[in-house]
């Protein structure tokens, strides 16, 4: 068999520390005698589903960040324009205010609690400017001049505005109260093309010219436009994130092909290079927020198609985290009632916990708000062994059991005081697991009768369930994560009895085997999505504190639990995860904690990954 060395012509290097590592470091491979480990930098781009907007819709603007999105305004097809806004919390879409006037092709800037919205298309053009306070919108200065398909970027109290319809090339900048023009505006006049950065240090790039589309982009210092190095894809009506010198655009169209785009390019502040992953759904007049190392890009138009509600989630970094460096789970504050056999829904600040026995069983709700547990509405079906999804005001309960091998179809939903009873599943059962948001659920696996594990999944729209293609596997007490159309099953008790390793990963359609667990084991926890998955606690043949996480391909074993526990539940994300509740020995408990994958070793953003050979 052929050696490192005689195909790439160096021998590996024999190191008793890893070296120093960045970006230009990418495919080094040495060996560190320390941990006695083989080592290489590689580098990780992936686009994985997000929760799907509460409106689809295209035109509208995006601002904040991929863990605290906005979007605002757009165009929902007849009978048209939207003042709709939505939030994002890194897992599921909820309703904010609306804004005063409904408009599509308006741009934005700011933050998910301070943003700004400017110009657009109600019709006619408009120059109105709003701004957003993380509960309802207020009337700003107007822009100086009217426009739509206009570039907008940074904050609400140092904005910026240039371009837009007519291939204009002017430029405004607001202070917070009223905007003034600059008499230095775009070297190439144009709209709807992507923008990145801050006020004093802006980013403009692709675009419609009036004739074409283009690949100009341009950089602005607070005073003067100066044209750089062009992208590689000549494009508009693209999404956009990032800052002047770290930015990304993808999707978009070019003139005149009515045909939407998955291309994804990076700009380093220099050139602009075609990423290796692309969008799943191609779009065009889709909206975007972010950074170039963690965007999402929401909304848009399946040119020539419908309008879309998808969500995705952009990740490029350098690193790849060794899954036990700086990761920490750390105590939370104690539930109010200590229980077993519970679901969960949430993330880690705004956490939801219902159902269990104590051992009685339970029909108590607890919210959490990343300090404390306060009661909530009871379910209107006490129960245990059920499943559950949302967020903390927009959950869903679904199956258990409320006596001994008598398993429920009861559905519930819950609006953040109050549980509703809704249609019940179609296959009655227990020990399943759930993903997805309150509008788009995933229920899958369980036990049916105290008898025969099912492989049953179904898909919840808000109002009923539809039997779709089942699991591989037939199992109970597995955990799963993710979202209605990208989820992630996992572990559980199978049909010989064993606890199992097996990973089944969604698409909307059908199952398919993923990475198999480290641990196999039973009545755990998860968290997280389909490419950046978080699995904790459970049972082998005693209690276990195992964590691992998942990276769209692997298990990657990390820092345990402080309390070994199984029948317990968890919320929130691979890098931000919530586990509370379970048994632990022989006794209920309330514990709480809170996980934090931290951050790669190197101040370069760097990580070393240790590599597999035979």
């Amino acid at each position: 068999m052929a050696d490192y060395s005689s195909i790439k012509g160096n021998r590996v290097q024999y190191l008793t520390s890893d070296p120093t590592l960045d970006s230009n470091s990418e495919g080094q491979v040495w060996y560190n005698s320390t941990t006695g480990s083989l080592k290489g930098l590689v580098q990780i781009k992936a686009w994985s589903s997000g929760g799907n907007l509460g409106t689809a819709r295209q035109a509208g603007t995006g601002s904040g960040t991929q863990t605290a999105g906005l979007m605002a305004g757009g165009y929902v097809g007849p009978p048209g324009v939207v003042n709709a806004t939505e939030e994002y919390s890194g897992f599921a879409w909820s309703a904010g205010g609306n804004l005063s006037t409904a408009r599509r092709l308006l741009a934005g800037a700011g933050t998910q609690t301070s943003s700004i919205v400017f110009g657009g298309f109600i019709p006619p053009d408009t120059n109105v400017t709003e701004e957003y306070d993380g509960s309802s919108w207020t009337a700003g200065g107007n822009l100086n001049t009217t426009r739509r398909r206009l570039f907008g970027t940074g904050t609400l109290t140092a904005g910026l505005a240039f371009g837009g319809t007519d291939e204009l090339t002017t430029t405004e900048e607001y202070n917070g109260t009223s905007w003034t023009a600059n008499p230095t505006g775009l070297n190439t006049g144009r709209q709807s093309g992507g923008a990145a950065g801050t006020q004093t240090a802006a980013l403009g790039f692709g675009g419609y010219t009036g004739v074409d589309t283009t690949t100009a982009t341009e950089e602005y210092d607070g005073s003067t436009w100066t044209t750089v190095n062009n992208m590689g894809t000549s494009r508009y009506v693209m999404g956009q994130a990032g800052i002047q010198t770290a930015a990304l655009g993808f999707g978009g169209s070019t003139y005149p092909s009515p045909t939407a785009q998955t291309v994804t390019e990076e700009y380093d502040g220099t050139n602009w290079s075609t990423s290796s992953a692309s969008l799943a759904t191609a779009r065009k007049q889709l909206s975007g927020a972010g950074t170039l190392t963690s965007a999402i890009g929401f909304g848009g138009q399946i040119g020539p198609g419908p309008v879309s509600s998808a969500t995705e989630e952009y990740f490029s970094d350098i690193a790849n985290y060794s899954a036990s460096s700086g990761a920490a789970w750390s105590s939370g504050g104690n539930m109010n009632t200590a229980r077993v056999q519970l679901a969960g829904a949430g993330i880690q600040t705004a956490g939801l916990a219902f159902g269990g026995r104590e051992p009685s069983t339970s029909n108590k709700t607890e919210e959490y708000d990343g300090s404390a547990w306060t009661g909530g509405g009871n379910l209107g079906t006490a129960r245990y062994n059920l499943a559950g999804a949302g967020i903390q005001t927009a959950g869903l309960a679904f199956g258990g059991s409320n006596a001994p091998n008598s398993d429920v179809t009861n559905t519930e939903e819950y609006d953040g005081t109050t549980w509703t009873e809704q249609n019940d599943l179609n296959t009655s059962r227990s020990n399943l697991a759930g993903a997805g948001i309150q509008t788009a659920g995933l229920a899958f696996g369980g036990i049916t009768g105290g008898a025969s594990n099912t492989a049953a999944a179904e898909e919840y729209d808000g109002t009923s369930w539809t039997s779709v293609n089942n699991m591989n596997t037939a199992r109970r007490l597995l955990a799963g994560t993710g979202t209605q159309t990208a989820g992630l099953a996992f572990g559980g008790y199978d049909n010989t009895n064993n606890n199992t390793t097996a990973t089944e990963e969604y698409d909307g359609s059908s199952w398919t085997a993923g990475g198999n667990l480290n641990t196999a084991r039973r009545t755990f926890a998860g968290s997280g999505t389909s490419t950046a998955g978080l699995g904790f606690g459970g049972y082998t043949t005693t209690a276990v504190a195992n964590t691992e996480v998942y990276n769209g391909t692997n298990w990657i074993t990390s820092t345990s639990l402080g309390t070994a526990r199984y029948n317990l539940a968890g919320a929130g994300t691979q890098t931000a995860g919530l586990a509370f509740a379970g048994r632990s020995g022989g006794t209920f408990t309330a514990a709480t904690e809170e996980f934090s994958l931290g951050a790669p070793a190197s101040p370069t953003g760097a990580a070393a990954s240790t590599i597999t050979t035979s």
